[in-house]
């Protein structure tokens, strides 16, 4: 019951609101999509890139060390360890298969964090495409080893100075570029936001992370599900992929941890959920921060991978519901989180995956209780951010 419908819709949040130029391309795409990912052939070839050249399944690690910090059995779904360092590699080879067989000769992206970009640029270099990536001026300075990489990758970087020069304004220019070439272009959205199909195409294609979680619980522990499942959310597709498969199991307590930046009053956070009001972002109906005149406000976050000032119409949908529990995790407590991590397991996290082992610490587990937690990229990209903030 929490899976899109015919029309593009997760309960009253989704759909396709488009001005005319773009409707072509999304009604192409639309009617594409599901014939293709469908396609034995396609499975074939994306499965076995998953296999040999993401390098998955990615480990479900027992972390103990963890787990005796707050007291349950807390497994991690490493994420990180793909190929690129994140879970974009997922979405990213999946679409530009799809791209192909529609015969697409261009890629454009955008990206927050720089992982989606790159992951972006590295598969149109595995199949010759030319690569043109999106990104807010504000991140290029902040993530300027993730630049350097899409470059080496062989993909022109496109620095946006419009708006606040970070994530919402890199979508904004990419679907102002995708409208004038139609022809050539495909659009490689990197989260579960947009216009209908993205949300549904870019969940399917993560949802290999659950489906993981499902057999390598099975052998850990003897079930295919956990208690708790915890993901981050800023558009919201390693949430999406993490659970994925398991959306009608009510067994299972869905968690999402979203920016909560400098607190919920301060004026300067991504929590969406936490203070979104309904409305219209890019081409969907969602939560949105707005203000009382319901112009979008710009969000804010240290991880720039989570300050989008919308959410993912599937994630929307789950809080209202009240399927998920939302929880704003601070800067701070990211931070200390990140740390912790690093320090307990020897994994250093990305800022983004931070926020959600921020958000352990507001939850109350029993000893056996199983949480499986996605750790959806690493921490290199951010490690001056981290140095910045080193505890004493």
């Amino acid at each position: 019951m929490y899976q899109v419908d015919e029309n593009g819709f997760y309960g009253e949040f989704g759909g396709a609101y488009v001005p005319e130029k773009l409707r072509q391309c999304v009604d192409e795409l639309r009617s594409s999509y599901l014939k293709v990912i469908e396609d034995q052939e396609f499975r074939n070839e994306y499965d076995q890139l998953l296999k040999d050249y993401v390098g998955r399944p990615s480990p479900l690690y027992l972390a103990r060390r963890l787990s005796e910090r707050y007291g349950c059995r807390i497994y991690l779904k490493r994420e990180d360890l793909n190929h690129t360092g994140a879970h974009k590699i997922n979405n990213a080879i999946g679409q530009a298969l799809l791209a192909r067989r529609m015969g697409k000769k261009r890629i454009i992206a955008e990206t927050g964090a720089g992982q989606h970009g790159v992951a972006t640029a590295t598969v149109c270099a595995l199949l010759g495409m030319e690569c043109v990536i999106y990104m807010g001026k504000v991140d290029v300075e902040r993530q300027h080893v993730n630049v350097e990489r899409m470059k080496m990758l062989g993909a022109e970087v496109k620095a946006v100075t419009s708006g606040g020069m970070t994530l919402t304004d890199a979508v904004t220019e990419a679907i102002n570029e995708w409208c004038t070439h139609p022809e050539d272009t495909f659009y490689l959205l990197g989260s579960a936001v947009g216009p209908h199909p993205y949300p549904d195409m870019v969940a399917r294609l993560q949802s290999v992370i659950s489906k993981e979680i499902k057999s390598q619980l099975m052998e850990q522990e003897g079930r295919d599900y956990p208690d708790y499942l915890m993901a981050c959310i800023g558009g919201g597709s390693n949430a999406a992929g993490t659970f994925y498969h398991y959306l009608d199991d009510e067994r299972v307590q869905l968690v999402l941890a979203e920016a909560g930046g400098l607190g919920l009053a301060s004026g300067k956070t991504a929590a969406t959920i936490n203070l979104g009001k309904k409305g219209t972002i890019h081409g969907f109906k969602t939560l949105v921060i707005q203000d009382e005149n319901g112009e979008i406000k710009e969000p804010y976050s240290i991880s720039a991978g989570l300050d989008y000032p919308g959410i993912g119409p599937m994630h929307a949908n789950l809080a209202v519901q009240h399927r998920a529990t939302v929880l704003a995790v601070t800067d701070e407590e990211a931070l200390r989180a990140g740390f912790e991590l690093t320090r307990l397991e020897g994994i250093i996290p990305a800022l983004e995956s931070s926020h959600v082992l921020g958000a352990l610490g507001k939850m109350k587990f029993r000893p056996n209780d199983v949480v499986v937690l996605t750790v959806s990229g690493r921490g290199d990209k951010d490690l001056e951010t981290y140095l910045a903030h080193t505890p004493e």
